[in-house]
């Protein structure tokens, strides 16, 4: 199973759209996993008729028609591997330990908010990751976005794919 992992997307206020990319790692996913800061729901609307599956969750930056459609929180089961998704988990410092103690029965958790890539490992195997942001890199050199491979229960073949400058 193919993921694309994105967040902080802020369309259109940062970008018309998502960049060509991503788009096109869209459609050759099976999953798309979004952590939040859509900010207009014509970018919802859009990759549910794209993504064969997505799973996204609102930011704070989501007014009252994105949270009436998306959860705080999401959390799937994706070929064995229980996944969380979530827009902020707070200071980079004890968020492993603090995301450990808030998602123990998952495999791993989706994160945004920071437009900050992360990859870690907490206490007990939960991992955590940020995708960054694909159009508003704010002090990152790049824009960048995940994909990802799950095949039984395991998560494998994480890359974080940096994007050129517009």
């Amino acid at each position: 199973m193919e993921l694309v992992i994105i967040a902080d997307t802020h369309v259109p206020k940062r970008a018309r759209d998502l960049p060509a990319p991503v788009c096109a790692a869209i459609d050759s996913a099976d999953v798309v996993l979004h952590a939040g800061d859509w900010v207009d729901v014509s970018l919802l609307d859009a990759l549910e008729r794209r993504a064969r599956r997505l799973v996204g969750v609102y930011g704070n930056n989501d007014g009252p028609e994105l949270r009436a459609r998306l959860p705080e929180v999401a959390r799937v089961e994706l070929a064995g591997l229980r996944v969380a998704v979530v827009h902020e988990t707070g200071p980079k410092t004890g968020r492993e330990a603090r995301c450990a103690a808030r998602f123990p029965d998952c495999d791993l958790l989706v994160f945004g908010h920071s437009h900050i890539p992360w990859d870690s490992v907490a206490p007990g195997g939960l991992r955590l990751l940020n995708p960054g942001s694909p159009t508003d890199r704010r002090a990152q050199p790049h824009a960048t976005y995940l994909t990802a491979r799950v095949a039984a229960g395991r998560l494998d073949r994480v890359e974080l794919h940096r994007l050129p400058p517009r």
